[in-house]
């Protein structure tokens, strides 16, 4: 990189600042902060969704799958997350929008205390919150790793960097700032990815490249839709774990949902992120299926990068290294909200009186420095993330977060449909704690005991399968419906959407609300 390419990434992380700021005065209280007081437009909340599932692993971790195995890179990662998403808005988007124009909550979890009950809202939050600072973790040391192919600034710097510049617009402005900032990273990498693909085909001789460079004996076999440890088990584990993931399970996707004006906008939203998942994906990796024909490496995980040097001008250059920073700080920021979200309406009320008797300024600060907490000990963890504990980046992303997902999200998302109105705590938790000893067992004592090691795809699916499982059963050998928890789901489910407006905000008081009294109201019918 040089003076100029420089530029170009210092100017992307001043506009960024500078959209968090200007979006500081439209927050000005906990609504705001964290469902955008539920006035986002449907098509800024779609490219958002889409923006916040991005990060720099794929640029790196996914780079290298496309570098190795050709397109089932993008046959086993974004078109089951399209299909997945495709399926979430009609079956989870409007009804995550209810949660919060309804039930009036300003976190995804903040239902679950009258959907269940308080220990199971708990456990939820408390496991979710710490597999999220490993998995956002994950992401800075992948943005980091870009950082220092192209800069030589060390993994530390850069993770400091980057979170940094994070913290102040995603702080101060709330999700109105990250919606925005991913509104612009979407323009950015609109422009930096066709570049990027425009560069590559001529380097192999022009448009014709698309589809006549796969007889190369580089490529042999990258035309295979499953590959390697990726068949069609793990896409068929993946398609199940997206939909619940990438539909809310892990919380961020959910708030931009919530924070549409009306279910039918919520739906469009998804519907736009589920197209753009299908198309897009496709022009960021074709440069990377084909890299084994312009560069050599040992790395590839490193091929992205090297690539881009090569054939890039500097402006365009740096235009790309931005690009790898705007997915990453879209997730990232965005994860550092719904987290914040959790902690302060979900946790912190429950640990604490006093906490359930602020008011709408000690909310809002509490919430800004949550996120602040939140990204600081991401950032910490992201400087462990190639120990021996944790694994490479695309271990950490793959296999821990894809596994573990699965059983703190399913009672989430499961509980939103009357289908399963008889499934209650006992089943939740349940489904929750031995889904987590699951990917236990099957990642550590059983892998170490088998020959070869446990195939990928069922250290990622059985957790999910074992929690599916027990989630349904149990609620048919011990139904734990009341009329307290039925009128929860009704509220959720009814799609008579007239009362379902903007204007609805929550209260200063996390834990003053509706669905807080029917919460106790059912544990008292429960216990009775």
């Amino acid at each position: 990189m040089n003076s100029l390419d420089w530029a170009v990434l210092i100017g992307y992380f001043g506009v960024m600042v500078a959209i968090g700021i200007w979006s500081h005065k439209r927050v000005e209280d906990v609504s705001d902060f964290f469902t955008a007081g539920g006035k986002m437009p449907w098509w800024l909340s779609g490219i958002s969704h889409h923006m916040s599932g991005y990060s720099a692993v794929m640029f790196t971790g996914y780079a290298a799958i496309a570098y190795t195995y050709g397109v089932t890179s993008y046959v086993t990662w974004s078109f089951p997350i399209a299909i997945g998403i495709a399926i979430g808005s009609r079956l989870f988007a409007p009804r995550l929008n209810r949660v919060r124009a309804r039930l009036h909550v300003a976190s995804p979890l903040e239902y679950l205390k009258s959907r269940y009950n308080l220990p199971t809202q708990q456990a939820l939050a408390w496991s979710g919150v710490l597999l999220k600072i490993v998995d956002v973790g994950a992401k800075w040391a992948a943005i980091a790793t870009l950082l220092s192919v192209f800069t030589g600034v060390s993994l530390n710097m850069g993770i400091l960097i980057t979170g940094a510049v994070t913290a102040v617009y995603c702080t101060v402005g709330g999700l109105w700032a990250d919606a925005l900032t991913e509104l612009g990273q979407f323009i950015i990498q609109f422009v930096a990815g066709i570049a990027m693909l425009v560069a590559v085909m001529a380097e192999l001789g022009g448009f014709g490249s698309l589809w006549n460079v796969w007889d190369e004996p580089e490529l042999k076999g990258h035309t295979e839709p499953l590959a390697g440890p990726y068949m069609m088990v793990f896409l068929i584990a993946y398609l199940f774990i997206k939909t619940f993931e990438y539909n809310g399970g892990m919380w961020n996707q959910a708030q931009r949902y919530m924070a549409t004006d009306s279910p039918r906008s919520a739906e469009r939203s998804g519907r736009l992120s589920a197209l753009l998942w299908l198309i897009w994906p496709l022009v960021l990796f074709f440069p990377m299926w084909v890299a084994p024909l312009i560069i050599k490496t040992d790395v590839p995980a490193d091929s992205y990068a090297l690539m881009a040097e090569q054939l890039l001008p500097h402006g365009l250059l740096g235009l790309v290294v931005v690009g790898f920073f705007s997915h990453t700080m879209a997730m990232c920021s965005s994860d550092a909200n719904a987290i914040a979200a959790v902690v302060t309406r979900d946790i912190m009320p429950a640990v604490s009186r006093k906490v359930r008797e602020w008011d709408t300024r000690a909310g809002l600060l509490a919430a800004r420095w949550a996120t602040l907490l939140f990204l600081g000990l991401s950032m910490a963890i992201a400087t462990q993330v190639h120990s021996d504990f944790f694994g490479d980046i695309i271990t950490v992303v793959i296999k821990w977060v894809a596994g573990l997902m699965g059983p703190i999200a399913i009672p989430l998302m499961l509980g939103l449909l009357p289908w399963f109105r008889k499934s209650g705590p006992t089943a939740a938790l349940l489904s929750w704690s031995l889904g987590l000893v699951a990917f236990w067992l099957v990642n550590y004592p059983i892998n170490w005991n088998v020959e070869g090691g446990v195939p990928l795809q069922y250290q990622v699916s059985v957790p999910l399968v074992v929690s599916l499982v027990l989630y349904i059963l149990i609620g048919y050998i011990k139904p734990e419906d009341t009329p307290e928890r039925d009128d929860v789901l009704a509220k959720i489910n009814n799609d008579d959407d007239g009362g379902a407006s903007a204007a609805a905000r929550v209260p200063a008081q996390a834990g003053a609300t509706e669905a807080g009294d029917a919460q106790v109201a059912g544990r008292e019918g429960a216990g009775s």
